[in-house]
Protein backbone atom coordinates (compact mmCIF):
# COMPACT_ATOMS: atom_id res chain seq x y z
CA UNK A 1 0.00 0.00 0.00
CA UNK A 2 2.72 2.39 1.10
CA UNK A 3 6.06 3.57 -1.86
CA UNK A 4 8.87 5.22 -0.65
CA UNK A 5 10.26 7.78 -2.68
CA UNK A 6 13.60 9.75 -2.08
CA UNK A 7 13.22 13.33 -2.53
CA UNK A 8 15.62 15.69 -4.28
CA UNK A 9 16.21 17.31 -1.10
CA UNK A 10 17.58 14.38 0.36
CA UNK A 11 14.49 13.31 2.26
CA UNK A 12 12.91 10.02 2.41
CA UNK A 13 9.01 10.80 2.15
CA UNK A 14 6.24 8.67 2.20
CA UNK A 15 3.77 8.48 -1.13
CA UNK A 16 0.69 6.50 0.40
CA UNK A 17 -1.93 5.58 -1.55
CA UNK A 18 -5.03 8.12 -0.69
CA UNK A 19 -7.49 6.12 0.24
CA UNK A 20 -8.44 2.13 0.36
CA UNK A 21 -10.32 -0.02 -2.23
CA UNK A 22 -12.54 -1.45 0.51
CA UNK A 23 -13.44 1.43 1.88
CA UNK A 24 -17.61 0.87 2.26
CA UNK A 25 -18.47 4.62 3.19
CA UNK A 26 -21.54 6.37 1.00
CA UNK A 27 -23.29 9.51 1.21
CA UNK A 28 -26.42 10.86 -0.53
CA UNK A 29 -24.39 11.54 -4.01
CA UNK A 30 -23.16 8.13 -3.84
CA UNK A 31 -20.48 6.00 -2.83
CA UNK A 32 -18.36 6.33 -5.80
CA UNK A 33 -18.09 9.96 -5.68
CA UNK A 34 -17.59 10.73 -1.68
CA UNK A 35 -14.48 7.92 -1.99
CA UNK A 36 -13.18 10.05 -5.26
CA UNK A 37 -13.36 13.29 -3.96
CA UNK A 38 -11.67 11.83 -0.82
CA UNK A 39 -9.17 10.56 -2.70
CA UNK A 40 -8.59 13.46 -5.03
CA UNK A 41 -7.87 16.26 -1.99
CA UNK A 42 -6.03 13.81 -0.49
CA UNK A 43 -3.74 13.79 -3.26
CA UNK A 44 -3.73 17.11 -4.03
CA UNK A 45 -2.85 18.01 -0.06
CA UNK A 46 0.13 15.63 -0.43
CA UNK A 47 1.37 17.28 -3.60
CA UNK A 48 1.21 21.08 -2.03
CA UNK A 49 3.23 19.20 1.01
CA UNK A 50 5.83 18.44 -1.04
CA UNK A 51 6.39 21.81 -3.35
CA UNK A 52 4.07 24.30 -1.61
CA UNK A 53 4.86 27.53 -3.52
CA UNK A 54 4.60 25.73 -6.48
CA UNK A 55 1.04 25.83 -5.70
CA UNK A 56 0.78 29.64 -4.45
CA UNK A 57 -1.05 30.99 -7.66
CA UNK A 58 -3.41 28.19 -7.47
CA UNK A 59 -4.42 28.32 -3.79
CA UNK A 60 -4.62 32.60 -4.32
CA UNK A 61 -1.91 32.95 -0.98
CA UNK A 62 1.76 33.04 -1.15
CA UNK A 63 2.98 29.82 0.11
CA UNK A 64 6.57 30.56 -0.77
CA UNK A 65 7.72 30.31 2.93
CA UNK A 66 6.27 27.80 3.22
CA UNK A 67 8.28 24.11 4.09
CA UNK A 68 8.09 21.08 2.38
CA UNK A 69 6.76 18.52 4.51
CA UNK A 70 6.23 14.45 4.19
CA UNK A 71 3.48 13.28 2.75
CA UNK A 72 0.30 12.68 5.08
CA UNK A 73 -0.36 8.39 5.27
CA UNK A 74 -3.75 7.29 4.11
CA UNK A 75 -5.88 6.19 7.70
CA UNK A 76 -9.12 4.56 7.20
CA UNK A 77 -9.74 4.64 11.17
CA UNK A 78 -9.08 8.58 10.59
CA UNK A 79 -11.70 8.26 7.17
CA UNK A 80 -14.31 6.50 8.53
CA UNK A 81 -14.80 9.30 11.01
CA UNK A 82 -14.22 11.77 8.80
CA UNK A 83 -16.82 10.26 6.49
CA UNK A 84 -19.85 10.10 9.33
CA UNK A 85 -19.05 13.91 10.44
CA UNK A 86 -19.81 15.02 6.66
CA UNK A 87 -22.48 12.77 6.69
CA UNK A 88 -23.99 13.98 10.22
CA UNK A 89 -23.27 17.59 9.15
CA UNK A 90 -25.20 16.84 5.93
CA UNK A 91 -28.10 14.98 7.35
CA UNK A 92 -28.94 16.91 10.49
CA UNK A 93 -27.98 20.62 8.73
CA UNK A 94 -25.39 22.11 10.61
CA UNK A 95 -21.66 23.34 10.37
CA UNK A 96 -19.15 22.88 13.10
CA UNK A 97 -16.19 20.97 14.92
CA UNK A 98 -18.78 19.57 17.58
CA UNK A 99 -22.01 17.68 16.67
CA UNK A 100 -24.93 18.26 18.04
CA UNK A 101 -24.52 16.01 20.54
CA UNK A 102 -21.79 17.78 22.05
CA UNK A 103 -18.87 15.34 21.17
CA UNK A 104 -15.63 16.73 19.15
CA UNK A 105 -13.07 14.21 16.71
CA UNK A 106 -10.87 13.11 19.21
CA UNK A 107 -13.76 11.38 20.98
CA UNK A 108 -14.91 9.78 17.44
CA UNK A 109 -11.21 9.10 16.44
CA UNK A 110 -10.29 7.18 20.23
CA UNK A 111 -13.44 5.25 19.62
CA UNK A 112 -12.04 4.15 16.16
CA UNK A 113 -9.41 2.79 17.38
CA UNK A 114 -6.89 5.65 17.11
CA UNK A 115 -4.62 5.39 19.60
CA UNK A 116 -4.35 9.03 21.62
CA UNK A 117 -3.55 9.97 25.04
CA UNK A 118 -7.34 10.30 27.31
CA UNK A 119 -6.09 13.87 28.33
CA UNK A 120 -6.74 14.52 24.70
CA UNK A 121 -10.47 13.14 24.62
CA UNK A 122 -11.82 13.65 28.42
CA UNK A 123 -13.20 16.49 27.51
CA UNK A 124 -15.77 15.13 24.71
CA UNK A 125 -15.73 18.22 22.90
CA UNK A 126 -11.98 18.11 22.08
CA UNK A 127 -10.75 18.71 18.77
CA UNK A 128 -7.36 18.79 17.83
CA UNK A 129 -7.36 17.50 14.45
CA UNK A 130 -10.27 18.38 12.28
CA UNK A 131 -10.78 21.14 9.50
CA UNK A 132 -13.75 21.37 8.17
CA UNK A 133 -15.39 23.11 4.70
CA UNK A 134 -18.87 23.61 2.95
CA UNK A 135 -20.42 24.74 0.08
CA UNK A 136 -17.98 23.44 -2.72
CA UNK A 137 -18.60 19.96 -4.91
CA UNK A 138 -14.78 19.44 -5.73
CA UNK A 139 -12.09 18.46 -4.15
CA UNK A 140 -9.66 20.93 -5.91
CA UNK A 141 -12.27 23.44 -4.56
CA UNK A 142 -12.20 22.35 -0.96
CA UNK A 143 -8.97 22.53 -0.42
CA UNK A 144 -8.43 25.64 -2.34
CA UNK A 145 -10.93 27.03 0.74
CA UNK A 146 -8.92 25.68 3.47
CA UNK A 147 -5.15 26.37 2.13
CA UNK A 148 -6.24 30.17 1.10
CA UNK A 149 -8.01 30.16 4.92
CA UNK A 150 -9.65 33.90 4.06
CA UNK A 151 -5.61 35.18 2.78
CA UNK A 152 -4.85 35.09 6.64
CA UNK A 153 -0.67 35.30 7.19
CA UNK A 154 0.48 31.94 7.94
CA UNK A 155 0.68 32.79 12.04
CA UNK A 156 -3.43 32.90 11.93
CA UNK A 157 -4.22 30.79 9.27
CA UNK A 158 -5.07 27.35 11.00
CA UNK A 159 -6.63 25.27 8.54
CA UNK A 160 -3.62 26.16 6.11
CA UNK A 161 -1.14 24.87 9.27
CA UNK A 162 -2.79 21.75 9.28
CA UNK A 163 -3.22 20.70 5.51
CA UNK A 164 0.78 22.14 4.86
CA UNK A 165 2.33 21.32 8.42
CA UNK A 166 2.90 24.27 9.03
CA UNK A 167 3.22 24.84 13.16
CA UNK A 168 5.54 22.94 15.64
CA UNK A 169 2.20 20.92 16.45
CA UNK A 170 1.04 20.37 12.69
CA UNK A 171 4.31 19.38 11.31
CA UNK A 172 3.75 16.34 13.20
CA UNK A 173 1.23 15.24 12.25
CA UNK A 174 1.37 12.45 10.14
CA UNK A 175 -1.96 10.45 9.09
CA UNK A 176 -5.14 11.77 7.22
CA UNK A 177 -8.66 10.61 6.38
CA UNK A 178 -11.26 12.35 4.32
CA UNK A 179 -14.80 12.47 4.15
CA UNK A 180 -17.32 14.16 2.25
CA UNK A 181 -20.96 14.39 1.77
CA UNK A 182 -24.06 15.74 0.08
CA UNK A 183 -27.54 16.75 0.89
CA UNK A 184 -29.52 19.31 -1.44
CA UNK A 185 -31.66 19.70 1.49
CA UNK A 186 -29.03 21.17 3.92
CA UNK A 187 -27.94 24.70 4.11
CA UNK A 188 -24.22 24.20 2.56
CA UNK A 189 -25.42 21.31 0.35
CA UNK A 190 -21.71 20.02 0.48
CA UNK A 191 -19.86 19.02 3.90
CA UNK A 192 -16.21 17.93 3.80
CA UNK A 193 -13.86 16.86 7.07
CA UNK A 194 -10.62 16.49 6.75
CA UNK A 195 -8.99 15.16 9.79
CA UNK A 196 -5.14 15.23 10.36
CA UNK A 197 -3.88 13.50 13.20
CA UNK A 198 -0.82 11.62 14.77
CA UNK A 199 -1.01 9.31 17.78
CA UNK A 200 0.48 10.32 21.19
CA UNK A 201 1.76 8.31 23.77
Amino acid sequence: MHKWILMAAGLLLLAPSCGSDDDDSTNGSGKSTAKTEAKKACTLINDIRKNPDAYSSQMGVSLSEVSARSALAWNDALAKVAQAKAEDMANRNYFSHVDLDGYGVNYFIYKAGYEIPASWYSDKSSNYFENIAAGNATADAMVKQLVYDGGRDNSSAGHRSSLLGISDWNSTCTDIGIGYAYNADSKYKHYWSVIIAKHGY
